[in-house]
């Protein structure tokens, strides 16, 4: 049970369920009190007639003996002091009056019928308003039914004030309600049913993409197989734009894992080449001290140092390692990477940037580093402001990068000259480092033939 209602579709169900009960519910207390309250207008309007008509003939003089009482309606007239004058023949009984005695006293009938030669008789139109109207219960000829009462106040020709109450039938309101109450109790369980079905079946076609992309995504899992991927429903929905959102994001978990899993062979092949080459010499000089070669054990452990420095700083850039919001010259910080470097001229303008100085460092020394490698004679550097960018460009007059190449260079571990590179020392990770580097600040790093000849290494930054 509690797995079944742990589902969309049985929240959905029970939910839209619930909904249209109370809906209808509410609706059928409003039709049922609307339908009670019109039978009972239409009952008080009866009344009204029929107190009316028997009022107007006391005010006519009629005798209350001959009265002419509607037979389809309880009346009974009393007078001030409660006493019955009349009633119908057939009413045996009736509560609601105040007067519960419907056996007329007798009565000479004083005045009734002297002065019926005098004006012109009322009609029933002309008799008072209904003062009263009340609700209560009639037996006539044994049937005992509810009644809407009404009564009028009427004056007869002895100018004695009586009250003339008459009845209307209910049981008409009340045959009514129940009917369409019964209908109503038969009818709800049967639409909620329809409901419930309909609002299930719906659920579950439009779940149904969602289910399939579960279980791929349960099948990934298991399988740790990052290449497939979720199938993608033909709709314009919610559904499919989850489903092409899940797909990209397996693409970029594979791209990722792809991009570690080369990392690492990558590292440890690279490692491998100074820690063995170290370490034959050392065993070399353990055999033999003389044949120590300790230039080249200082520049295999140097090579190491700066691999390991390299790894290090891509696994915080990896990471996600913010790159701060220090404010300095990126001019001066130039000129401090390019001192001491032989064959490189600096021009520069002040401009500020924001940032990690040190990491900003590491890209132009790993600049400079690659420019020094591939130039012949010269590697001039340029600072200046763009709009509301910092650039720099970094310039040799080497052979320059084939335009094919001009985006591989930058991933880890590319190298256009393998044996040039390792023989000084290059992992293939300064240009990768950089582009990273530069993409953590907001900029862009880019490469294009320089106009003379050789690269050209453009960084562009935001300024401040």
């Amino acid at each position: 049970m509690r797995r079944l209602f742990g589902s969309v579709r049985a929240r959905a169900t029970l939910a839209a369920t619930a909904v249209v009960a109370l809906t209808l519910v509410a609706a059928g207390a409003v039709v049922l009190l609307s339908l009670r309250s019109n039978l009972a207008g239409q009952a008080d309007t009866a009344a009204d007639g029929a107190a009316r008509a028997v009022a107007a003939q006391i005010a006519q003089g009629v005798p209350y003996r001959e009265l002419d009482l509607d037979e389809d309606h309880p009346v009974q007239v009393v007078d001030r002091d409660g006493r019955v004058l009349d009633a119908s023949e057939d009413l045996e009984s009736i509560s609601g009056t105040g007067v519960q005695d419907v056996t007329p006293v007798p009565s000479p009938d004083a005045g009734q019928g002297e002065d019926s030669d005098g004006g012109d008789a009322p009609e029933a139109d002309d008799i008072g308003e209904v003062t009263w109207h009340g609700q209560g219960r009639a037996t006539v000829d044994g049937e005992s039914v509810a009644y809407r009462l009404a009564r009028v106040e009427v004056t007869d020709r002895s100018d004695e004030t009586v009250l003339v109450y008459a009845g209307a039938s209910l049981q008409a309101q009340q045959d009514a309600v129940h009917t369409a109450a019964t209908v109503m109790l038969i009818g709800l369980p049967v639409l909620l049913g329809v409901v419930a079905w309909v609002t299930w079946t719906v659920t579950r076609r439009a779940l149904r993409p969602v289910e399939a992309i579960r279980r791929e995504m349960s099948a990934v899992t298991a399988s740790e197989d990052l290449a497939r991927r979720v199938p993608v429903p033909d709709t314009h929905d919610e559904v499919a734009r989850l489903a092409r959102t899940t797909n990209e994001t397996l693409a970029a978990l594979e791209t990722s894992v792809e991009r570690q899993r080369r990392f690492v062979a990558d590292a440890s092949h690279e490692l491998r080449s100074p820690i063995a080459s170290l370490r034959t010499q050392l065993e070399v000089a353990a055999a033999h001290p003389e044949l120590l070669d300790l230039e080249g054990a200082v520049e295999d452990t140097v090579r190491l140092q700066r691999l390991a420095a390299d790894l290090l700083l891509l696994a915080r850039l990896d990471a996600g390692e913010r790159a701060g919001d220090t404010r300095f010259d990126l001019a001066s910080l130039v000129r401090e990477q390019a001192a001491d470097r032989p064959l490189v001229t600096v021009e520069a303008w002040d401009v500020q940037v924001a940032g990690s100085r040190g990491q900003l460092g590491r890209l132009l020394a790993n600049l400079l580093d690659n420019a020094q490698r591939h130039a012949r004679s010269e590697v001039s550097v340029a600072v200046r402001r763009d709009g509301d960018r910092a650039v720099v460009e970094v310039t040799d007059d080497g052979d320059g990068v084939p335009e094919g190449d001009r985006e591989r260079i930058f991933e880890r571990f590319v190298r256009l000259d393998e044996a040039r590179a390792r023989d000084d020392g290059g992992a293939g990770l300064g240009l990768a480092i950089a582009r990273d580097v530069a993409v953590r600040h907001g900029g862009t790093l880019t490469v294009r033939g320089a106009p003379a000849g050789g690269a050209l290494f453009e960084l562009r930054l935001p300024g401040v």
